[in-house]
């Protein structure tokens, strides 16, 4: 996504637009009024006088509302404007508003024409970025003083609706005021934009469910006041920790979404633009990230994804029996199965993490209930790992796409088509055993042992388990590791031989615990090492792999979630300076962005460049990288729930100072946690 586009968001409904407010969407820029997976505006451009406008400045009014401070006309003009305009834009109701004021600061009156161009091309957010001719009929027309802007294709309908409280001109490509305004006065009009998903009957879909008043500004306002306020409260000596902590706090806040099916719940969305959606991955890592914050978030994503959890065999989703989706898209492409996601299963790693979720959050806040409440899609979930998952037999978790036309070819985080590759840069036959899977599932099963022995009364299924968990673990050291280069394999190809590319996966098996403490410094060692870590932080891929590429989005870039996994599992086997080392360069990361936790930076050496470099097309704000702050916090402070206590450990780096995390929430009550950096020297 540019970097340049403002926001204004609530969840799934979000505008993004140039710098004065502007949107003129093409396909290199993704800008526009977005809603249920569709673009509702892609053109909404205002002028004075014919002039277009120039930005004085912007004020954040919260994560949905901004205020733009505008001029007509060229920067030369700015010294002696007689002129200047405010546009209030916010996300209230469920809908698009913005408010108008033009200001006359000559001493007589003047006559203004105020002039907005509107247009909708109602593209499916999934296709913004290409070139697109719509398959159904676009139409416009004036209705009753509004501009309806409308898209049907067979029973997919969708309209625009724009009315504005004040007189306006009203034509089939826009609004024009024409204005007299006093001397020194000012004029003022609201203009609001309507998303409207219509059925047969002309009514819209989501009026008739039965769901909880959408809020007004004050409402919203007063909803980020509440959940600023329940969150642990940090102070730090180094600003940018604080920083970075507010800004996640409140981008976490913006990308809650309420599913149509939970309208009084909210999980995660992914992110902005391109996943303002219901995820599996991004939604469950989130909630996992954010349970010393925000715990609650983790009950609405395990719900909705067992409401949705696979029930039968679909080649097309790629849904299998047990399986947890990938993502669920309500646009045009999905409608008409152009794309899979109707649900999509094609993620491979999903289902064992939702165990992993479902008992850390028992861990985290005592919840006895919720984990009977999903013992059946826990359980389906467990045995999908066997029945499906092992499609060789052979004990691992792998992935082949069922889908052979627009199915994901690659079903771990790292989903894009190179991603897995040998160290020469070929690529792996399917089905493939990417190694963090293997973790992932050898965690599940642990989990889901706990859990049957504590919670659901069978001991008999919690050993076989645990049995199968240990077999894993052998089978794994014995045929993953790479004795001659000190690492794991990133994968197994379907001949069982291993992918020797060096990646950063192999932090994530320090998460999950699967790995052998005797071979834990070396894999430290690797991801600490120059071909690794970029001094911002790990790479997703070494340098000296062929297809090495420090823009390569899973081929070199790096992801603070990613960072954020491998530094919890680095204290897992008592790497703590390791950890921190990886906590100070991301936090540092982001400080150059306002504290706003980037999705990935390119993977150039940090005494390359002197200041990390934003990944050209990443979502922002992204929910994984947000709750990546809490868990690098959690991972110094060293933060581990043990029965009815909070276990900590602080090592922080010297740079940070005092660390202290206020009112950390859990099934222990509230509790303080203060580290120092000034107790201890680094090494190194």
């Amino acid at each position: 996504m540019k970097s340049n586009l403002v926001r204004v968001m609530a969840g799934n409904i979000f505008v993004l637009s140039q710098d004065n407010g502007d949107i003129e969407a093409s396909v290199a820029n993704p800008c526009g009024f977005f809603d249920f997976d569709t673009r509702f505006l892609s053109r909404w451009r205002l002028s004075l006088n014919g002039e277009r406008l120039n930005p004085l400045s912007i004020a954040e009014r919260g994560y949905f509302a901004l205020r733009f401070f505008l001029v007509p006309g060229e920067p030369t003009h700015y010294v002696d404007a007689k002129a200047s305009v405010i546009r209030e834009r916010s996300i209230t109701g469920g809908a698009f508003e913005e408010r108008l004021t033009v200001f006359n600061h000559d001493r007589e009156p003047v006559e203004f024409t105020v002039r907005l161009d509107v247009e909708s091309d109602f593209l499916p957010i999934l296709a913004v970025g290409e070139e697109r001719k719509p398959v159904g009929r676009l139409y416009r027309r004036v209705d009753a003083g509004c501009l309806r802007l409308g898209y049907r294709r067979e029973k997919f309908h969708r309209e625009t609706v724009i009315s504005t409280d004040e007189p306006a001109a009203v034509t089939e490509d826009g609004l024009t005021y024409t204005v007299r305004v006093q001397a020194n006065g000012e004029w003022t009009t609201t203009v609001r934009v309507r998303a409207l998903v219509l059925r047969p009957d002309g009514r819209d879909v989501r009026e008739q469910l039965v769901r909880r008043p959408r809020r007004t500004i004050a409402e919203q306002r007063d909803d980020l006041a509440r959940w600023l306020s329940r969150a642990p409260q940090l102070s730090c000596d180094w600003d940018a920790v604080t920083t970075t902590y507010q800004r996640s706090l409140v981008d976490l806040a913006a990308l809650r979404y309420s599913p149509l099916t939970l309208p009084d719940e909210a999980m995660p969305a992914a992110g902005l633009p391109w996943a303002a959606t219901v995820t599996g991955r991004d939604s469950i890592l989130t909630s996992f990230q954010a349970l010393p914050v925000a715990p609650e978030l983790a009950v609405a994503t395990l719900r909705m994804l067992g409401i949705d959890q696979g029930s039968v065999l679909d080649d097309f989703r790629d849904e299998e029996p047990g399986k947890i989706l990938r993502e669920f898209r309500y646009g045009e492409l999905a409608a008409f199965e152009e794309c899979p996601e109707s649900p999509y299963y094609g993620s491979a790693d999903v289902t064992p993490l939702y165990v992993v979720l479902l008992d850390e959050y028992e861990r985290w806040t005592g919840d006895a209930d919720l984990v009977r409440e999903f013992e059946d899609e826990a359980r389906a979930a467990l045995n999908w790992i066997d029945e499906y998952g092992d499609i060789l037999g052979d004990g691992y978790v792998r992935y082949r796409r069922r889908n052979e036309r627009t199915g994901r070819e690659n079903q771990g985080w790292k989903d894009t088509a190179e991603a897995i590759c040998y160290a020469d840069g070929r690529l792996p036959e399917p089905p493939r055993a990417t190694c963090e899977l293997q973790g992932y599932a050898y965690d599940a099963k642990l989990r889901g042992a706990r859990l049957a022995r504590e919670f659901w009364g069978d001991p008999a299924y919690a050993d076989r388990l645990e049995r199968e968990a240990a077999a894993l673990r052998e089978r794994f050291e014995r045929d993953f590791w790479i004795a001659d280069r000190g690492y794991y394999a990133l994968a197994l190809d379907a001949d069982g031989r291993q992918v020797d590319a060096l990646a950063s996966n192999m932090g994530h098996l320090l998460w999950s615990g699967i790995v052998d403490a005797s071979r834990a410094a070396l894999v430290a060692e690797h991801l600490l090492g120059p071909r690794l870590f970029s001094g911002w932080g790990v790479r997703t891929l070494a340098e000296g792999q062929a297809p090495y590429n420090p823009l390569g989005y899973h081929l070199g870039a790096v992801w603070p979630f990613d960072n954020a996994l491998i530094a919890w599992g680095l204290r897992r086997y008592g790497f703590a300076e390791e950890a921190g080392r990886i906590a100070e360069g991301i936090i540092d990361a982001a400080h150059y962005f306002q504290g706003r936790m980037p999705e990935a930076l390119a993977g150039y050496p940090r005494e390359l460049t002197r200041f990390p470099v934003r990944y050209p097309t990443a979502n922002s704000p992204q929910a994984l990288a947000t709750g990546a702050t809490f868990l690098l916090l959690r991972a110094l402070l060293g933060l581990e729930p043990a029965g009815e206590h909070l276990v900590m450990a602080p090592r922080v780096p010297a740079r940070f100072g005092r660390v202290e995390l206020l009112d950390v929430r859990g099934r222990w009550g509230r509790i303080d946690v203060i580290g120092s950096g000034l107790a201890h020297v680094d090494r190194g």
